[in-house]
């Protein structure tokens, strides 16, 4: 059981994970590749993160919006990347984030 939650946390070479939620909301987590971080779309929601929750250097990204505006912004830039770049994985998990 403890190595199944090992291999879950585990995030392939060039993939970061992310959670995504709001204050009300389960947080979603993310598994994408990390050159989304670099694409101008994401630039808003890293920008957010910071404000919302500051610089972590523990655990995965949080992103504080919903899951179906994160599913949007991937689908925006998985469309102009083209059929190129590796499907994102999505886990859920029953943790929250905490309010600012």
């Amino acid at each position: 059981m403890q190595q199944e939650k090992e291999k879950k946390k585990k995030v392939k070479k060039g993939s970061v994970a992310v959670q995504v939620g709001l204050e009300n909301e389960v947080a979603q987590r993310f598994v994408i590749p990390i050159s989304y971080l670099y694409h101008p779309l994401f630039a808003g929601h890293l920008d957010r993160a910071r404000e919302v929750y500051g610089y972590h250097p523990d655990g995965p990204l949080r992103l504080p919006c919903s899951a179906n505006d994160f599913l949007h912004l991937l689908w925006l830039i998985e469309k102009e990347y083209g059929c190129h770049r590796p499907r994102l994985r999505q886990f859920h998990h029953a943790l929250s984030f905490n309010s600012c």
